[in-house]
């Protein structure tokens, strides 16, 4: 069986997590738009204050940063800052050839780390909070690459 193909199991389950991945992101991009329509303001750019059918009445304070709408935006950020290591790092471990067992395991929590994250900084829990998730993904992260690296060497 081709290791890159989706009847790999092993191979499967990196698609699904990745492909969660790629749409929770993208997802981003809309719900700050949504957020911003909701609060009409949060916008960046002078043209957004621009009378349009969508914005009737500009005001100049829709420049004005609001917490509703930079809050998506961090989340955002932070996902453009994580999800690029774990698509190569999945990738790159996957073709491993790890328990099937194993790599649900990392794949999946590594998913699940990453949303309770988005809840836990959508709901405004502490620092500590999103910390602690953020940690849980990164250790996936750092045990996926060194297996893979270890791999490499014949161990």
């Amino acid at each position: 069986m081709d290791k890159l193909s989706l009847q790999n199991p092993l191979f499967a389950t990196y698609v699904i997590a990745a492909t969660l991945m790629i749409l929770k992101a993208v997802s981003m991009s809309w719900l700050t738009v949504v957020r911003m329509m909701q609060v009409k303001g949060g916008f960046r750019s002078p043209e957004d204050i621009r009378k349009t059918p969508l914005n009737p009445e500009p005001n100049p304070k829709q420049l004005e940063p609001d917490e509703r709408v930079e809050r998506i935006r961090r989340i955002h950020l932070n996902d453009l800052e994580n999800l690029p290591f774990f698509l190569v790092a999945g990738f790159l471990y996957v073709l491993t050839e790890p328990t099937l067992l194993l790599a649900r395991v990392l794949l999946y929590g590594y998913v699940v780390s990453r949303l309770l994250h988005f809840a836990a900084y959508a709901t405004a829990r502490t620092h500590d909070a999103r910390a602690t998730l953020w940690t849980v993904g990164s250790l996936i992260l750092i045990f996926m690459t060194c297996r893979t690296l270890l791999a490499v060497f014949g161990f």
